[in-house]
């Protein structure tokens, strides 16, 4: 299947990504970018009728693992890389008929997944990748047990490196294999054995010598992190996003505003384990951490948007769970609005990723977009609900029109770049 040389979305309701205010019209496409958005618009080349439609910016995930096969870190890390590529290339398949015509992993992946998405050798959405996430002994990555005495350097998702000499070279070692940016561990985390949620982990002069790394590359570190001591310690030495964040309290919430630091919450997840997670190997010491992190989640959003904190979208699903990503979009309106969470997954993880030409409908943009059966601002549910159609466009391609399908029953030979 090729790209169409020219495609026009007519008689639609359209979200630019930014106002609030839906304009009617039409949006104009050629070779993969939008031309003219608005009444006054040509129509041209192939002609899809929205009437009665709202036409959104493709959606972004911002908190994605590619290689998150299992809720099982030694599972994720130490099977055949060959197998997790396989199985991670269906997990963006998916991702991608749900309208996330992006993605951020900030765990994992590397340079032949998102060529292969690039070349068309496999569909999936833009695939921003961080590599392994760098965590210090016994932190977050780290997947030994207290009383596992076998060594582990790293795996698929995470590294463990100490010392600031070690970790200036492995932020090096990321950007030579194309990471988009780096990803560290500074808090405890749920399904990691021995660091409990609140400590912050690594020292000042460890995280300060990646971000400063990071930031010569004209980059960025993004820093998990749960509780306001690890925020803190994150956001004064240099991290320009802040993953979870769920322990967030109002004090840490504006020094975030002050320095202009993201916030990604990943609220879907916590719900998600607390519903299923016996069903899908969740261990006790792993649902009590994700009990004492759910419950505090969407007020750590609602205290970040009162202090002028940019809000992100993220769903960090893992496992089966995976099918619970447009769950996400559910809760982030409950604590965000309508608006306050499309602008979120859309125009704001745009600018989290340095992309002006995403998230957005508006003249130059790229063809992302997905075309919602009714209007979400009245009828909000549209936005998660599986049994409604939903039209998923890629680089100005129609990747598939419909109800939701498995990631198996997507063609092949869907080229998209």
């Amino acid at each position: 299947m090729t790209t169409p040389e020219s495609l026009t979305i007519r008689n639609a309701l359209i979200f630019d990504g930014e106002s609030p205010d839906l304009i009617e019209g039409s949006v104009s496409i050629r070779d993969g970018r939008i031309t003219a958005v608005g009444r006054e618009v040509e129509t041209s080349g192939v002609v899809h009728d929205a009437r009665g439609r709202t036409v959104i910016p493709g959606l972004i995930d911002a908190h994605f693992h590619a290689y998150a096969l299992s809720l099982t870190s030694a599972t994720n890390e130490t099977g055949p890389l060959s197998y997790s590529a396989l199985a991670g290339a269906r997990r963006l398949a998916a991702t991608l008929l749900r309208g996330f015509t992006s993605v951020r992993d900030v765990a994992g992946g590397d340079v032949g997944l998102a060529s292969a998405i690039e070349e068309g050798l496999c569909p999936g959405p833009r695939y921003f990748f961080t590599g392994p996430a760098l965590s210090q002994t016994g932190g977050h990555g780290d997947i030994r047990a207290a009383n596992n005495g076998g060594c582990f350097h790293g795996g698929h998702m995470c590294e463990v490196v100490d010392g600031a000499d070690n970790l200036l070279l492995a932020v090096r070692h990321r950007f030579r294999t194309g990471a988009s940016a780096i990803k560290l561990m500074t808090s405890g985390g749920v399904v990691s054995p021995v660091d409990p949620i609140r400590v912050p982990q690594y020292s000042a002069e460890e995280i300060r010598v990646v971000t400063e790394e990071a930031s010569r590359r004209g980059s960025y570190a993004t820093a998990h992190a749960y509780s306001p001591e690890a925020i803190r310690h994150s956001v004064l030495n240099g991290v320009r996003c802040i993953e979870h964040g769920n322990l967030l309290d109002a004090e840490t919430a504006k020094l975030m505003a002050d320095n202009d630091v993201y916030l990604v919450p990943t609220l879907v997840t916590y719900e998600a384990m607390e519903r299923r997670g016996k069903d899908v190997g969740l261990t006790e010491v792993g649902a009590a951490k994700n009990r004492e992190v759910l419950e505090a989640g969407k007020n750590a959003v609602a205290l970040a948007r009162d202090a002028g904190v940019r809000i992100g979208f993220g769903t960090d699903l893992m496992g089966d769970l995976e099918d619970e990503q447009l769950a996400g979009l559910r809760l982030q309106c409950e604590a965000l609005g309508v608006y306050g969470a499309l602008r979120s997954a859309t125009s704001t993880n745009a600018a989290l990723l340095r992309r002006d030409d995403l998230g957005r409908i508006t003249r130059g943009s790229c063809a992302d977009l997905v075309v919602l059966d009714g209007n979400p601002f009245h009828e909000p549910s549209i936005l998660w609900d599986e049994s409604k159609t939903r039209t998923v466009i890629k680089d100005g391609q129609i990747i598939s029109t419909g109800i939701l399908r498995g990631a198996a029953d997507l063609p092949l030979d869907v080229r998209v770049a």
